[in-house]
């Protein structure tokens, strides 16, 4: 074990490595070895990352100390063999986390997670979350749960306003009446560039839409089944995230202004 000047161990700087140190830490401390402090350091750097936090197994992220997690993780198999199942579990648990990190995610994600965390919607951030964690690993599910992240946020919108939705409604139409609500219809500005803008997130939308039915898993597609690749669903995750945080920005905003405007 190597200490840094104030004789805390060393924890990779880098979220990957670290990611990687805590796996196998919790590995060496479910055959009692491992440190208890190290264990606590990773933990924590990797807690401090919005997006990591989401995608750490749920038996690191309630386990504050050795025990803790040992005592999880007890729970996954006991007696002969049961060794090699934990470390096994342990190995499988991290893979979203490291495939995510291995990938490059960071900024972009962590700006959008922070966004939709404001948003009092458990709903909307747990279909972030999934997004997130199935880009590589499950394609088809990360563009499902991408298209559902963006029906949740413009069913929240419409309900905060006051407003109701039909259950019949797709998504694209879902965005339609949340639009009007926020006054992001093309219509209802004058100037083209606007237009033009707001009439290329309704294109986005829709194609999200478009792509779930496609591909994703939420339908059985048949012979007419497109396999996604992770960088597709990347691109659909990401313009998602960024859809559904510019329309929950968009709804704050009016909020304020109605505030504002009542005093």
């Amino acid at each position: 074990m190597t200490y840094g000047d104030f004789g805390e161990p060393e924890i990779p700087h880098d979220l990957f490595e670290c990611a990687l140190f805590l796996r196998n830490n919790i590995i060496d401390l479910t055959t009692q070895g491992g440190s208890e402090a190290e264990y606590k350091l990773a933990r924590r750097r990797l807690l401090e990352d919005p997006a990591s936090k989401r995608l750490l197994p749920s038996f690191v992220r309630f386990s504050n100390n050795a025990a803790s997690v040992q005592s999880a993780l007890s729970s996954v198999a006991s007696g002969s063999g049961s060794w090699a199942m934990r470390r096994g579990h342990v190995t499988d648990a991290f893979i979203p986390l490291l495939t995510f990190l291995e990938a490059g995610g960071g900024a972009a994600d962590a700006t959008i997670t922070d966004g939709l965390d404001v948003y009092d919607a458990p709903a909307v951030q747990a279909f972030w979350a999934k997004a997130l964690e199935r880009r590589t690993t499950d394609p088809d599910g990360a563009v499902t749960a991408a298209s559902t992240l963006l029906e949740e946020v413009c069913k929240h919108i419409i309900e905060d306003s006051g407003a109701e939705w039909e259950a019949k409604w797709n998504v694209p139409k879902l965005y339609s009446e949340t639009a009007k609500i926020l006054k992001l219809a093309p219509s209802q500005h004058q100037e083209e560039v606007f237009k033009m803008i707001l009439g290329n997130c309704q294109s986005v939308v829709q194609s999200i839409g478009s792509l779930r039915n496609k591909g994703g898993d939420a339908h059985a597609g048949g012979r007419s089944r497109v396999p996604f690749k992770p960088r597709h669903a990347a691109l659909t995750v990401n313009l998602a995230g960024s859809m559904a945080l510019f329309l929950i920005e968009t709804w704050h905003a009016r909020v304020e202004e109605q505030r504002i405007s009542n005093h």
